[in-house]
């Protein structure tokens, strides 16, 4: 491989230049040295490259603690992997554990001690940490519910396996410019957020010599943080036995001439957008040789990644069933049980989902009713109150060195506040991050919040910048910002003034974000000057 972004150095970011010295993927051979040696021998350097291990230094970064990021493709899960995370929180991470918005399982409080043991649990059962982050393919996003999902046009769960297992501690492409992220899925409802990734398989067919076939279609350049852009479609249709080969081109273009300047502005998102579609395409085919022009979308909206309640399977006699998982935290305790459920009334399958949730598939028709009588489900719930059971939350200033206020509680309070005080029946996605990073994914919000401070009779507090209408899918847009910074005591608060106010106004059927649509942005300013009674 040659590193033909390397040649003129004077582009390079201090980043970069490290990275030339000592890949990212070496940093595991230290991993040994650090345990017997303690947290002391980790330097600033080694801090970095332990993403590419899945590890980022919790907050504070001088006490020793971490966080690990586990790699769920697609969201398919089985009990004995469930098992084993859940011993390894318990063991090593305090109990906890959560759901990410990537289909990831989440630890905190580990040691460079625990580490070692971790990854030899983890590789015992075919899970891993290892690229959950830094600057290489990250976790594969997908539809949780692939092979058993009656809305799907493709099984993709041996194509995520396929391509996760390529990239793999893959050093081709373990020095990309930075995170990129996939996104494969068969499901007609968006199931994997396909807008807001680097890379994403989107279900289509099309006609080929006479024959429809089922294929995907591409979208590339997709991603959020501070400058959110979206997806844009090339035009070309892939089969399923060539979605490797145009994820290895993409990969490719983005590692050959991403950009690698700022760190800041080295998404593939940035080259995408100066490039164009057009172009893009045309150095793709350079790399795959010629494929079919688009054919026929078969995305038919957008589910949000919520699967809630019993569902029939496409194999008759067989259900799924969609828990919620209050901000994406569980315990160690739960994720057993979750297994000890899985395998009881199941085939020991468990889904995770990128709305943080968790579904029990492959469940008998008559075995339905007993499962949901078991008392992890009176927490853990297929049938949750309908503002709790949109919430999503980032880790928060608990945990996260960027972020700038705490989330998972107050998302949680916001969301009991609301179901105690607004009674609606039409879902309102609120999310909610604690920095522009976008962990939350604050922009595909009904109603999004980004976490700020704001000084309050000379003493800094919590605050949150607010914003509606966002939407994947058909109708995708990123949702606005409302002007007014507000404190996080008044919160839940200014968002019941602004839900009451789609409540009482909207039309038969009508979703918040076509509500917002169609009474304009200004509408809802208006009603959140009126709440704290002055212009905001």
């Amino acid at each position: 491989m040659e590193r033909v972004w390397a040649k003129d150095p004077s582009k390079l970011n201090k980043f970069e230049l490290y990275k030339l010295e000592k890949d990212g993927l070496d940093i595991l051979d230290d991993l040994k040295r650090f345990a017997e040696e303690g947290f002391e021998a980790v330097t600033e350097d080694d801090l970095a490259l332990l993403k590419w291990a899945g590890v980022y230094a919790q907050k504070p970064k001088t006490d020793g603690y971490f966080m690990m990021r586990v790699k769920i493709p697609g969201g398919i899960l089985n009990s004995d992997q469930a098992r084993t995370l859940a011993g390894i929180s318990r063991d090593y991470g305090r109990n906890l554990m959560d759901v990410t918005t990537r289909q990831a399982i989440q630890f905190h409080w580990l040691t460079v001690q625990s580490l070692p043991d971790i990854y030899e649990r983890l590789d015992a059962v075919g899970l891993t940490p290892i690229e959950a982050c830094g600057d290489c393919p990250r976790t594969i996003v997908g539809n949780p519910l692939s092979g058993i999902d009656p809305d799907e046009l493709i099984d993709t769960s041996p194509i995520v396996e396929q391509v996760f297992r390529y990239f793999h501690k893959n050093r081709e492409f373990s020095n990309l410019p930075r995170k990129y992220k996939i996104s494969i899925s068969g499901n007609m409802y968006n199931a994997g957020h396909a807008e807001i990734n680097d890379l994403a398989f989107t279900p289509a067919i099309k006609e080929i010599d006479g024959e429809e076939v089922k294929g995907f279609h591409v979208m590339v350049g997709g991603g959020l943080s501070a400058k959110p852009h979206m997806a844009q479609k090339l035009d070309i249709f892939v089969r399923p036995e060539d979605v490797l080969k145009v994820a290895v081109a993409v990969t490719t273009i983005f590692r050959d001439y991403g950009y690698r300047e700022k760190r800041h502005h080295a998404r593939l998102k940035f080259l995408v957008a100066d490039w164009g579609a057009e172009k893009f395409k045309e150095e793709l085919l350079k790399l795959t040789g010629p494929l079919p022009s688009r054919g026929k979308d078969m995305t038919l909206g957008w589910n949000a990644g919520y699967f809630y309640g019993v569902h029939k399977q496409k194999q008759p006699g067989l259900n799924y069933v969609g828990l919620s998982v209050p901000v994406g935290r569980l315990n160690a305790d739960e994720m057993e049980e979750l297994a000890r459920l899985a395998d009881k009334y199941g085939d020991g399958s468990i889904r995770t989902c990128n709305s943080q949730n968790i579904i029990l598939a492959n469940i008998p028709d008559e075995k339905v009713d007993e499962l949901l009588q078991e008392k992890l489900l009176e927490r853990l719930t297929p049938f949750p109150k309908p503002f709790m059971a949109y919430a999503v939350s980032c880790t928060g200033n608990e945990f996260c060195n960027l972020a700038l206020v705490e989330t998972k509680e107050r998302m949680r309070m916001i969301a009991e506040y609301l179901d105690e005080h607004v009674e609606l029946d039409t879902p309102v996605r609120i999310h909610v991050n604690g920095c522009p990073n976008s962990c939350g994914q604050q922009q595909i919000a009904d109603i999004g919040l980004q976490g700020s401070l704001t000084k309050i009779d000379g003493k800094m507090v919590d605050a949150f910048d607010l914003s509606i209408g966002g939407v994947l899918g058909p109708d995708a847009a990123f949702n606005t910002k409302l002007k007014g910074r507000i404190p996080g005591d008044q919160v839940a608060k200014a968002i019941a003034h602004l839900v009451t106010f789609f409540k009482e106004n909207r039309r038969d059927g009508e979703s918040f974000h076509a509500f917002v649509k169609r009474v304009g942005v200004a509408a809802f300013q208006e009603q959140l000057n009126q709440f704290f009674g002055v212009a905001v």
